[in-house]
């Protein structure tokens, strides 16, 4: 795809410019001062987005500028999800007017193929996890015409899932943000963040967090490229799979991301339930991966103010009756 390389500031002069493009477009979710924890956590709530995730920042943010150089009739879209950013991708579509083709695994959650159905796209099962999809769009895209729009490996995209970062610098203008947790699939959201939060607030300390299951970006950021690593399933859906080859989100993750974290299927499990039945929200696995990396490490940062980012809630029912059913597990 592109070696190209961003800074900090780069992304955080995109993050802004985006949240004036897509201001009106997006909730600003709230920030909510844990029942649990107390003073020392917070969420920042994209679970409640109007799409149920985050992604329909970076979407829109990206749609939006393609909308500056091009007329709505002239493009063709295709993109590839695990299910978040297809939802997103699709309704900023139809609420822009352009019609939109989504490749997703063969996996995806029932719940989140029948939202982007919902939207009007047209939906492919191609490939036994995320990134195997993102090769399949990237095929069609060449072959038939389409404008490929990735879901994480795009400047524009990163500079929308940054307003998440600036959203949060204005909540806490009063007080010092001393960590946040983010979970990592392709790292276009803790890129994102990352740079908005470092443009401004250099100490805020950035952990990523990953699950073990499928921990592609983590293993990149070790190795310093990206690597095969294996695939199994996770409850952490939205972060699965693969990263593309020349990802511009390893350079910029590079440069914002402090200390990387894994968490297994059972402290996922675990974080769910504490999110529901302590916290009262339902949210997907990949916002509960973002707790589960906080309790790893909460007992050193006591008294610190910490930010878990609940990235969506985008469940299936009949998955979320049965992890709460669950009391053994975790």
């Amino acid at each position: 795809m592109t070696d190209t390389c961003y800074s900090i500031n780069d992304i955080a002069h995109a993050a802004s410019t985006a949240r004036k493009r897509i201001g009106d477009r997006i909730y600003n979710t709230p920030v909510i001062r844990s029942k649990l924890y107390g003073e020392d956590l917070y969420y920042k709530a994209d679970n409640f987005q109007h799409t149920g995730s985050f992604k329909i920042r970076g979407a829109m943010s990206k749609l939006t500028k393609l909308l500056e150089t091009h007329d709505s009739k002239e493009l063709k879209l295709i993109t590839a999800s695990s299910g978040n950013h297809g939802i997103g991708a699709s309704a900023a579509a139809t609420e822009l007017g352009l019609t939109m083709t989504v490749v997703l695994p063969t996996n995806v959650a029932p719940v989140k193929l029948d939202r982007i159905r919902a939207n009007g796209a047209d939906a492919l099962l191609e490939g036994a996890e995320a990134g195997a999809s993102e090769i399949h769009a990237q095929g069609h895209a060449e072959q038939d015409g389409f404008i490929y729009i990735s879901p994480y490996n795009d400047p524009d995209i990163i500079a929308g899932q940054g307003t998440i970062g600036l959203e949060l610098l204005d909540a806490f203008a009063d007080r010092q943000i001393d960590n946040i947790f983010i979970s990592i699939g392709g790292g276009g959201l803790i890129s994102g963040i990352g740079a908005a939060i470092k443009h401004q607030s250099p100490n805020t300390k950035i952990w990523g967090v990953s699950a073990i299951n499928s921990a592609a970006f983590d293993a990149a950021l070790k190795k310093g490229r990206v690597v095969e690593t294996e695939h199994l399933p996770t409850l952490a859906d939205a972060v699965a799979g693969g990263v593309d080859t020349h990802t511009i989100t390893l350079g910029i993750a590079q440069q914002v991301v402090d200390e990387c974290l894994l968490c297994s299927e059972e402290d996922i499990e675990r974080c769910f339930r504490t999110m529901a039945l302590e916290e009262g929200m339902i949210v997907e696995g990949a916002a509960a991966l973002a707790l589960a990396g906080y309790e790893q490490v909460r007992t050193n940062l006591k008294g610190q103010t910490s930010v878990v980012v609940l990235c969506g809630g985008n469940i299936d029912d009949e998955q979320a009756r049965q992890l709460l059913a669950d009391q053994t597990g975790g």
